[in-house]
């Protein structure tokens, strides 16, 4: 992990620097359970169009979040996982969660995720999370 010389004012805008971005929390959160290819990401994260996700891919592969590997086939196939230091914020990732279903329960806003919280009662377990 390299990180340019920057001078943070807090540690919420250190974190807001890896973790920033429209779409690396919800990416961090899908490699949480396990490794996944571009197109499996893809798919879960469909509102991203495919340059997007690119660049925040890219941007969680050069803070040192995430790792990419090439698998050389007829097509080559892309794959993601978390790496050491990614495997990090998932603590981070886990109060979001939390805070975030307490958030749409307030705003009695009912997602497919949330109605499976309802019967396991714990975010990591809602989508079938370690």
């Amino acid at each position: 992990m390299q990180q340019e010389n920057v001078t943070f004012t807090c540690p919420v805008e250190a974190t807001l620097s890896l973790i920033g971005g429209k779409y690396k929390p919800i990416i961090l959160w899908h490699l949480i359970k396990q490794p996944l290819h571009y197109m499996e990401l893809q798919r879960l994260i469909s509102n991203a169009t495919p340059k997007m996700l690119s660049q925040q891919l890219r941007d969680l592969e050069k803070s040192g979040m995430i790792s990419r590997e090439v698998i050389p086939e007829k097509p080559p196939k892309t794959i993601y996982s978390l790496t050491n230091f990614g495997e990090s914020i998932i603590p981070v990732l886990y109060s979001m969660c939390d805070w975030g279903t307490g958030y749409l329960k307030r705003l009695d806003v009912l997602t497919p995720c949330c109605s499976l919280l309802e019967s396991k009662n714990n975010c990591g377990k809602q989508c079938n999370l370690p």
